[in-house]
């Protein structure tokens, strides 16, 4: 299989940068093939630009049509193309970053925000009404459906302050805007994340049992059950988006949008 790993941490030879080698020498001596997008040694430009496109500066930019037009044109700068061919050949994207002020690091939201651009990750149906009719093709149904998606990230703390009770909040709901709203959005299967705690002070102990986590988990990437998010189309939500009232009856937050057990 065919596994594109974005790595997003500016020190190759940190914690998360030890813990990708590990990983790439491991997926690759199990036969998978590994491509990386390391965005630091790249050098990845995180903002958004009319030059992505090939968009007249004298015109008004309207980012979702320029984008997708210099998408069907082949006008799109060379990089985001880069990036396209990679997610293309792509049975599996790991995303790998420290998690700085509860998200991923600016780099790789800039990754995302030139790379998923529309008609790549999600699109439009043009021959259907945009609501009721499902004409948006996301949550479940994006362009990227087929691939599964998983996250590797460190963080100081201990691991119990992102419990249910935790006080940062639990994991899934700090990871719930790139867990559903990027890769369920654009319809990858959503694997559980890899957290490593404690990473500011892990021991060589605790460094061998987070390699040794991360290799389990790369083990079942292709055969581990995926986060049962619920699908836009698939009769949970009403012609507003909004989940019908039997539906998690009483329950409100990012919870409700999986079909968990309580959700």
């Amino acid at each position: 299989m065919n596994i594109l790993w974005v790595f997003a941490h500016p020190e190759p030879r940190s914690l998360n940068g030890s813990l990708r080698d590990a990983a790439a020498t491991h997926l690759t001596s199990c036969g998978h093939t590994v491509e990386q997008s390391d965005l630091y040694r790249m050098g990845w430009n995180p903002v958004v630009d009319a030059a992505d496109y090939g968009h007249d500066r004298t015109r008004r930019l309207h980012v979702a049509t320029a984008s997708s037009d210099a998408l069907r044109n082949g006008t799109l700068a060379a990089d985001i193309a880069d990036e396209h061919e990679k997610l293309r050949h792509a049975d599996a994207v790991v995303l790998q970053f420290p998690l700085w002020w509860f998200s991923m690091p600016a780099i790789l939201k800039g990754w995302v925000d030139r790379v998923f651009v529309e008609g790549f990750g999600y699109g439009i149906r043009h021959d259907s009404g945009i609501h009721a009719s499902g004409g948006t093709r996301r949550y479940g149904d994006g362009l990227m459906a087929g691939r599964r998606a998983l996250i590797v990230t460190s963080m100081g703390g201990s691991e119990h302050t992102v419990s249910g009770r935790g006080i940062n909040g639990s994991l899934d709901e700090l990871l719930f805007p790139i867990q559903h709203g990027l890769f369920w959005y654009t319809g990858m299967s959503v694997l559980p994340p890899v957290l490593v705690p404690s990473a500011d002070r892990i021991t060589a102990e605790g460094y061998a049992e987070a390699e040794s986590l991360l290799h389990r988990r790369l083990d079942s990437l292709f055969t581990d059950a995926p986060v049962p998010f619920r699908q836009q189309n698939g009769g949970d939500y009403d012609e507003r988006f909004v989940l019908r009232p039997e539906v998690s009856a009483g329950e409100t937050g990012v919870r409700v949008h999986s079909s968990l057990p309580g959700a």
